[in-house]
């Protein structure tokens, strides 16, 4: 069944059922266990698919990359696909692999939820022809931290007690650290099953850059980047797989981003402000509004304060951008390429986030972004 065809009032549940399934049907994703993690946009944010500038879109787009942004792109592509009758293969690989597929020329854009390094940036320019990969935030939103721990509700943490859970220093749910920070709480003797990420991960580069900035005396040893370092715990792939693992395991604990977080519990962050912070789209978004574009010429990566203690701010957060070439995009994916990343920079396209639980990009950034796309080549 081709989207296209799908009857405009169906942009439903089942909608982006169909989208989430084509994606992974075509392209082979390993990505299968998300279920619960599946987005909703409601009529009332959702765009009004004639409102979307096609031009000469057309055919079909490869993509790859991060995890975190699937849902976001499942309910964009509903639209989008429905609109223009372009269909979109978008495999939720994770960051590291979307990279790395692009940079081989395979992909029409990748999504990553970290920055294109230095060496990347290179090995770009092999595939963008007279140009190179740019960053474009597209998407934000809070790294929930999910856990499993039945009778125990609204568990608040510290960035050194998380640092210390992941680097398998405390080691029981009823541990001094925990009880410190959570006096009134039952908590029991199980021991913690931390999850972390098999494959790598822009998720996994955004947590660790918060354990290092707000726990550097336990995580500061460790360099960072898409790839897990520290030892012992759990391992599973993608986000959807990490949040799976943590639903099926008694006194698991597991990052992810929120819109995985569905019907579990998850922790509220001591940053040393007047109240505890919980992972919702609003607090996110006060911490990325704090962020700064650090990216030269037409490049748009972003700079982070994960150790903000600002009243309401909830620092661990992620931005995923999608990376294309700025120049030397190919001549037969390139309009669709351009149609499809004006959309989600567009004011309808960012509306649909808060919806599927991400935080829409601050207006000051995504007004860079519009203006970039317009001038891709």
């Amino acid at each position: 069944m081709k989207l296209q065809r799908m009857n405009r009032r169906a942009i439903t549940l089942g909608a982006l059922a169909v989208s989430g399934a084509l994606a992974l049907t075509a392209c082979g994703s390993d990505d299968t266990s998300d279920k619960s993690g599946g987005s909703s946009a409601s009529s009332s944010s959702t765009a009004n698919a004639s409102s979307i500038k096609c031009d000469d879109a057309k055919g079909q787009l490869l993509a790859d990359g991060s995890s975190a942004q699937k849902n976001a792109i499942d309910a964009w592509v509903a639209q989008f696909s429905q609109a223009c009758g372009v269909q979109i293969n978008y495999k939720a690989g994770g960051s590291g692999a979307g990279v790395t597929s692009f940079n081989q020329g395979q992909l029409a854009f990748a999504g990553s939820d970290s920055a294109l390094k230095p060496e990347e940036v290179t090995a770009s320019k092999k595939v963008c022809s007279g140009g190179q990969g740019i960053d474009l935030p597209m998407v934000g939103g809070p790294i929930a931290l999910g856990y499993n721990l039945p009778g125990v509700d609204n568990l608040v943490l510290d960035a050194k007690t998380i640092a210390g859970i992941f680097n398998n220093q405390i080691k029981t749910w009823d541990a001094p650290e925990i009880k410190k920070l959570n006096p009134n709480a039952k908590l029991p003797s199980t021991k913690i099953q931390a999850f972390h990420r098999s494959d790598e991960s822009g998720t996994t580069d955004n947590f660790t850059k918060y354990l290092k900035a707000a726990a550097p005396s336990i995580w500061g040893k460790y360099e960072g980047g898409k790839a897990w370092e520290a030892p012992g715990g759990q391992s599973a792939p993608q986000s959807s797989g990490v949040a799976q693992q943590v639903k099926q395991t008694a006194g698991a604990i597991g990052y992810f981003e929120l819109s995985y977080a569905k019907d579990m519990s998850t922790v509220q962050i001591d940053t040393g402000a007047s109240a505890p912070v919980a992972a919702n789209v609003d607090n996110a978004t006060k911490a990325i509004a704090d962020a700064k574009v650090v990216g030269t010429g037409q490049d748009l990566s972003l700079k982070l304060n994960y150790n903000t203690k600002a009243d309401g701010a909830y620092p661990m957060v992620l931005v995923t951008y999608e990376i294309a070439c700025d120049k030397g995009n190919k001549a037969d994916t390139l309009p669709a390429t351009k149609a499809f990343l004006r959309y989600i920079a567009s004011e309808d396209g960012q509306k649909i986030l808060a919806d599927a639980s991400y935080a829409p990009i601050p207006d000051a950034i995504i007004s860079k972004v519009r203006t970039t796309i317009e001038g891709l080549s």
